[in-house]
């Protein structure tokens, strides 16, 4: 709320944007959409209306996300007991601190469900508009981009990477007219150094590692070699997808997996290997975990005591050596599972489903 207040108040440059808990951060979007919250919770004092209005978010994003794994038919029901209810972290971070992870989140699950009814223009300016709340929802990308190319060609691809992109220029519009400089750097500053206090996975490093540029810059690298390594099957995947997409099949079962597998894989490596991740982060990942476990060959035990374990690790506060150990195990698991299982077209007839 301080840091829409100044914008409320006629402030346009970025650089001058920031609250008690340190400068804007966050693009066009995420001001906007606080704005409007701004106003409706009587300038940010009645908290108690936020909280219901993000239990709103909270239910639409349920949901969105139940919708998906109705369609796709890859979990047991029982894991949908899961995702809703077992989690304090998860309520916390929604109902509690009103994170615009959450809202982020939303619009991210509302894209998907759209590509999936083969509403590919709509479900772009709902990303955008996603990625204009919190930069993470670019964790995706890699994964949409081959969607793109398979279901709507090189050209259609261009057209929708231009449509995000003239989305998030008429968003920050305001704010780069006053100081291009200070939006960009701002809002998108992929270099900001995280602080050590609020990791949750590398609290066993020493500081002056976990600060070190050359971490991070490792980081990355591991990132671009694991796109790499998992490009051609998503590829494959999405070329599958698209193929019995504009053929009209019904998207059910295999169809809307081989969408769903490249780009919950793709976030999920991304997590992984971020440079940091604080306690909001966990809704980044977390209503993807059990689709993504069913995707490996692992045991249903094997599958619970991951999930149990990753739940554990975002529950500890503040992380140990341990906690954020394990959960670098958990991640690694299920970075493996799903590399023993590249080949889910082998699992079913494409023939028969069609």
């Amino acid at each position: 709320m301080e840091e829409v207040e100044g914008v409320v108040n006629g402030t346009w440059d970025y650089s001058q944007l920031k609250g008690a808990t340190g400068p804007l951060v966050y693009p066009a979007g995420f001001v906007y959409f606080y704005t409007a919250l701004y106003y409706i919770t009587h300038y940010g004092e009645n908290i108690r209306l936020a909280q219901y209005i993000f239990c709103g978010f909270y239910l639409i994003t349920l949901a969105l996300v139940f919708r998906i794994y109705s369609r796709s038919k890859k979990i047991p029901p029982y894991m949908l007991i899961f995702i809703c209810c077992t989690s304090y972290r998860v309520h916390s971070i929604y109902v509690l601190r009103l994170f615009n992870d959450p809202v982020a989140m939303m619009f991210l699950y509302t894209s998907i469900n759209l590509f999936m009814e083969d509403y590919w223009t709509i479900g772009s300016i709902f990303y955008s508009f996603a990625v204009s709340i919190k930069m993470n929802i670019l964790l995706f990308a890699p994964a949409l981009l081959l969607a793109y190319i398979a279901s709507q060609g090189i050209k259609g691809t261009i057209k929708q990477l231009c449509l995000c992109g003239i989305l998030q220029i008429i968003l920050g519009a305001p704010f780069i007219l006053k100081n291009p400089i200070a939006y960009i750097m701002g809002s998108f500053d992929l270099g900001r150094v995280f602080k050590m206090e609020w990791t949750v996975n590398w609290r066993f490093l020493p500081e002056e590692v976990f600060v070190h540029p050359g971490f991070h810059i490792s980081l990355l690298l591991v990132h671009v070699v694991l796109l790499a390594v998992f490009a051609n099957p998503w590829f494959r995947y999405m070329k599958s997808f698209a193929k019995l997409q504009r053929e009209g099949i019904k998207l059910g079962g295999l169809v809307s997996q081989l969408f769903l597998l490249p780009l919950f894989s793709a976030n999920l490596i991304g997590v992984a290997l971020s440079r940091s991740l604080h306690y909001q982060f966990y809704v980044w990942y977390f209503h993807s975990l059990p689709y993504l476990l069913w995707c490996t060959p692992y045991s249903v035990w094997l599958r619970v005591c991951i999930l149990g374990f990753i739940e554990m690790s975002w529950n500890t506060f503040p992380s140990t050596y341990l906690s954020s150990a394990i959960l670098h195990a958990c991640h690694i698991l299920i970075i493996c599972g799903l590399f023993a299982r590249r080949h889910p077209t082998k699992e079913f007839d494409l023939k028969k489903t069609k």
